[in-house]
């Protein structure tokens, strides 16, 4: 009986020739990535950690997508994009590469949808339905740049895919987007919003900073799994409110119940920030295998990785921001514009601008109709005394009166002297 293999056409386009010379190139780089290949969402955003291995005084400089790749041009080595297939540059915001342990690199690979669109539209066309993720390293003894290539396979999001946090959003139940609250009430009911890809558990716990506590860093607010393993267990804690541990089917997105409001403290006047903390958790599809990719040995989780930080919410005990009058110590803030009856118009840029304060760490900048409903509340630094009003203010208060004020708060964010109310009206 005689065997028969059929591969598809187009797997031949790759000339033999260069098939070689790729094997050659690869066989002379030394860094080396793991996992090598992933599945990725064909329709949305996709996060990987990714680990790099065996680097010799290198340091990554750049990364791109593209729908092919071939050998380096000596004097580099590995494997690069193909120039006329390049689909995109990771922007440098959201390059969250990290030297790890001694000569590896850590990254998080998060794919935008318009790139994980372009691969679907080749593939709609009959090319084949992957796509790469190319970093270069450069040295800096004087070597040849290296590139180094992780295979993205397009799939439906579900299972196969690495599970990870593609889009979070936290709200009070009220919308507000900063919610003043009377000392010893209790606060709005929070909640968070999840877009994932692949399926797991969820694991964290909702956090609250206290006014005058150090506030978190960027590194704080990233996911456990985002981080490097040196680094996962020196992110800043906070007083806990509640832990939570759900399980994550193929879908998509997720609403999360925050902690019970009765839990968030009031005590104490000042400025609250409460914090979502995701930890890393067991996910075959994102293992990260050290011995792999030369990085040591060992498995690392990477389950609920993300390419962003959380966000945050923040709450202020003392004031609440219905009440017209409350008590200021010292000279009272001046408004100087817009004048009390003065009529602005909706296509002109409104910058709101008041008097000194020394005693101030913030201001508190707040725009309402006559009837109380809040058309936005903003906090500003000290020495900022000028805010310019977004156009979508103007755009839901047109026709109608509006007033306005400000206050100056504390380091701990209480109440330390704050403006009358200033009457003006929006018109076309």
């Amino acid at each position: 009986m005689t065997l028969r293999l059929r591969f598809p056409l187009r797997v031949w386009r790759i000339p033999v020739v260069l098939l070689a010379a790729l094997a050659t190139s690869t066989a002379h780089a030394q860094i080396r990535v793991n996992p090598t290949g992933v599945s990725t969402n064909a329709m949305s955003a996709t996060s990987v950690f990714l680990t790099f291995g065996g680097l010799r005084n290198q340091v990554s400089t750049e990364a791109f997508w593209c729908g092919e790749v071939r050998p380096a041009i000596a004097p580099d080595v590995g494997t690069q994009c193909d120039a006329s297939t390049l689909y995109g540059r990771l922007p440098l915001r959201h390059d969250l590469a990290r030297l790890s342990r001694s000569g590896s690199l850590t990254d998080i690979m998060s794919i935008p949808a318009s790139i994980a669109r372009r691969a679907y539209q080749d593939a709609q066309r009959g090319e084949r339905g992957t796509f790469f993720y190319v970093r270069r390293f450069v040295s800096t003894a004087g070597g040849p740049d290296e590139f180094v290539a992780v295979t993205c396979r397009l799939t439906g999001g579900g299972a196969n895919v690495p599970f990870a946090l593609t889009n979070v959003t936290v709200a009070f139940s009220s919308q507000a987007v900063v919610e003043f609250v009377r000392s010893g009430s209790v606060p709005p009911a929070i909640g968070a919003h999840i877009a994932y890809n692949g399926t797991g558990r969820l694991r964290g716990r909702w956090e609250v900073v206290f006014p005058g506590e150090e506030q978190p860093s960027v590194t704080d607010l990233l996911t456990e799994a985002s981080l490097p393993p040196a680094e996962r267990s020196r992110q800043r804690r906070y007083a806990q409110l509640e832990r939570f541990n759900v399980l994550l089917q193929p879908g998509g997105s997720f609403d999360l119940p925050g902690p019970d409001p009765a839990r968030l403290p009031s005590s104490a006047d000042g400025t609250y920030l409460l914090l979502l903390r995701i930890e890393a958790t067991d996910d075959r599809a994102g293992d990260s295998d050290f011995g792999a990719s030369g990085a040591g040995t060992g498995i690392l989780h990477n389950g609920a990785v993300a390419g962003f930080p959380m966000p945050t919410l923040r709450y202020i005990v003392g004031v609440d921001s219905r009440d017209a009058d409350a008590t200021v110590t010292g000279r009272a803030l001046a408004l100087i514009t817009p004048r009390a009856g003065a009529t602005v118009s909706v296509d002109s840029l409104l910058s709101a601008r008041w008097t000194f304060d020394a005693d101030a760490r913030f201001f508190r900048v707040e725009f309402q109709t006559m009837e109380g409903t809040v058309l936005l509340v903003a906090v500003l630094r000290g020495g900022q005394l000028s805010y310019d009003v977004p156009p979508q203010v103007a755009e839901r208060a047109a026709g109608v009166d509006v007033r306005w004020r400000v206050s100056s708060l504390d380091a701990r964010g209480a109440l330390v002297r704050r403006s009358a109310w200033s009457r003006f009206r929006f018109a076309h």
